[in-house]
């Protein structure tokens, strides 16, 4: 992995005790973990109080940032914060790699791979839920907000854990899990007219400037951010040198790149640069091609292929040549404004570095095909061919003669492509300081090279004069051509946090609601005198003037939520029926909520607002709800005087008898 890398800040959430009983994942990555080594301590401490010190820079940094209105001192303060995410990053790379020096499960590998490209998580600061949520519940749900400190306490813990997810599937399950409850939220607190409240504060992933909104959508994009950015650190971290592992990597840059395209596609005008289109764009593109080069490893990995074998030694040369393209348009996006005025340059230069080595790679094995092959093969080689885009429909064509002094030359002149490429990539590797650390890279590099070399010598002939005339370039072409892969949050089942308000459906801040009660009914001689209807809450339907359940104080529209106490905003009808059916003379208490006048204008029918939206973000979420409020299809159950004569005329449920 090159330096630029970003990792994560020291921190860990707690585990409550409903995602205990869940199973569910909730601790995030703890790198003050101690070990067994006692000799690391230092080090470790060492490295922590040097983030200490640049975290306390980039806060004055930071607040200079926001203070001042001059252009200049505007560009010198991102200058300096870039510094300091620089360092931060080096700092908490170093650490980890202290901490994983234990590690025994960790994989490694025994041959050499060119290093990836991983993209560090974005670092946001702690955030209080507790005022704006308690007024929120208070104002529109009728409730005491005091009330839910433990489901509050519990979605700060849940946040506080995300933001140090360990690089594995169970840091990909917290952060997914965070993002189904933050669209929990989003469908029950937030209205087309008011924000959530609290400001949510992040940083720049590649520049860490800090950017800050009220905006849950905010919150939103940094976390499906992370998702993508966890998944670059997974693939980077696969011990590519066996073919299961390069499959893994495989995925796990196909689902980063389609968490950056959701990203790009759902969110926009994000306050931070690299969560901008063409950043976004950028990333995906570079997604892809990293997923394309661990397919290229595959491919050699799986079956290795002899050198006489000059069909596939055709076919692995258009792999490193859809490779190489894939790199070129990858570099070609970073280059563009302004993108280029934030990517790091050890991207860009090892992004154009791994471009001309899989082009080189590509003259190499098409030279290898014509000097060791069978004459056949020397049919299939590319013609000359337009620089351009991939296209990996591109037919070969035959273009070269059969003699094999002269698939003797042309191999050469590949071959003499293939060593000028790999020498432009060594010098791109000598120009980038933070390259030059890369040890992996400078070998594979050189190990190439070499390889090349060794066998132009061979073909190169004491009496050989004449120039060859120019290589023509490989065609690229692929086997199989990675597609990014959407995050599929279905399949992380979350409970609501706030499952005790209510259906999100009714019980959302989009309406206002006033509790009455607890509310006493007895049961006359026609039952209790009101009609139910619906599921998820029950709805009175109709009040019978002058009974029971109208001196009560009963309404028309009001959700019964509490039958003797107990919560019934998820009964469906029939719960509701038989415990009021099993009510004895003296009655029953109820608790009921009323809609107030100043609410949102409600939906017709049983009062409640559209529910189509909602549940395809249930379905496609994978929330663990009970099913939504809905109308009933039994027929309205009439607790009143005809009920009992059994003149129901429309099939209404006798009333039971005092």
């Amino acid at each position: 992995m090159i330096p630029e890398e970003r990792r994560d800040g020291p921190g860990t959430g707690e585990e409550s005790p409903r995602l205990q009983a869940a199973g569910s994942v909730r601790k995030g990555c703890d790198p003050l973990v101690q070990t067994q080594r006692s000799r690391l301590q230092s080090r470790r401490a060492c490295i922590h109080q040097q983030i200490s010190k640049e975290l306390r820079m980039r806060t004055g940094a930071e607040n200079l940032y926001r203070a001042t209105s001059n252009t200049r001192v505007r560009e010198t303060v991102a200058l300096e914060l870039s510094y300091v995410n620089s360092s931060l990053q080096l700092l908490k790379e170093e650490l980890e790699e202290l901490d994983c020096s234990v590690d025994t499960d960790r994989p490694s590998s025994e041959g050499i791979t060119v290093p990836m490209i991983p993209l560090g998580l974005k670092e946001t600061k702690e955030l209080d839920w507790s005022t704006a949520l308690k007024e929120l519940i208070s104002g529109h749900f009728g409730e005491d907000g005091a009330s839910y400190d433990s489901e509050i306490r519990e979605l700060t813990d849940l946040r506080q854990a995300m933001r140090t997810p360990s690089r594995s599937e169970s840091g990909l399950e917290l952060l997914m899990t965070y993002y189904n409850q933050l669209c929990l939220l989003d469908a029950r607190f937030l209205t087309p007219t008011r924000s959530l409240g609290p400001l949510f504060h992040w940083y720049d992933s590649l520049t860490g400037v800090p950017a800050q909104q009220r905006a849950l959508a905010f919150e939103k994009a940094s976390v499906l951010f992370n998702i993508g950015a966890l998944h670059t650190q997974i693939g980077a971290r696969q011990a590519r040198s066996c073919p299961q592992g390069a499959g893994l990597a495989t995925e796990a840059f196909q689902k980063a790149a389609g968490a950056f395209r959701l990203l790009r596609e759902k969110f926009s005008q994000a306050p931070s640069a690299d969560m901008s289109p063409a950043s976004l764009s950028m990333l995906e593109q570079l997604m892809t091609a990293q997923a394309q080069e661990c397919v290229f490893e595959g491919l050699l990995l799986s079956a290795p292929v002899a050198p006489h074998d000059g069909l596939a030694q055709l076919g692995l040369a258009q792999e490193a040549a859809q490779v190489a393209a894939e790199y070129e348009l990858v570099h070609r996006a970073m280059a563009q404004l302004p993108v280029r005025d934030y990517v790091p340059f050890a991207w860009t230069t090892l992004v154009n570095v791994k471009a001309e080595h899989f082009r080189a790679l590509a003259h190499y094995h098409v030279a290898t095909a014509l000097c060791d092959g069978p004459p056949e093969a020397a049919l299939l080689v590319p013609e000359q061919v337009p620089p351009g885009p991939p296209a990996p429909s591109e037919p070969w064509c035959p273009a070269l003669p059969q003699e094999p002094e002269e698939r003797r030359k042309l191999g050469k002149a590949h071959l003499k492509r293939a060593i000028l490429g790999q020498e432009e990539a060594l010098r791109l590797h000598a120009v980038c300081r933070a390259l030059r650390r890369v040890d992996l890279l400078q070998a594979e590099l050189v190990q190439a090279l070499r390889r090349s070399l060794a066998r132009y010598s061979e073909l190169d002939l004491e009496d050989d004069f004449c120039e060859a005339a120019e290589a023509p370039d490989v065609p690229p072409k692929t086997c199989r051509r990675p597609e990014a892969k959407a995050p599929s949050f279905s399949r992380v089942k979350v409970t609501d946090i706030f499952h005790r308000l209510g259906p999100p459906s009714v019980f959302s801040a989009k309406n206002r609601w006033r509790l009455t009660g607890p509310v006493h009914v007895t049961r006359g001689e026609g039952g209790f005198g009101f009609t139910l209807r619906g599921d998820s809450p029950v709805l009175i339907a109709a009040v019978v003037p002058g009974g029971h359940a109208a001196a009560a104080g009963l309404q028309e529209g009001d959700y019964i939520v509490s039958v003797n106490g107990q919560p019934c905003k998820w009964w469906k009808h029939a719960e509701v029926v038989a415990r009021l059916r099993a009510v004895g003379g003296e009655g029953v208490s109820l608790q009921v909520a009323t809609l107030l006048p100043s609410a949102e204008p409600p939906g017709t029918g049983d009062r409640r607002p559209a529910l189509r939206g909602l549940l395809r973000s249930q379905k496609a979420c994978g929330w663990e709800t009970p099913g939504p409020a809905r109308a009933s299809p039994r027929p309205l159950l009439g607790w009143s005087r005809k009920a009992k004569r059994g003149k129901t005329g429309g099939g209404l449920s006798p009333a039971p008898q005092p």
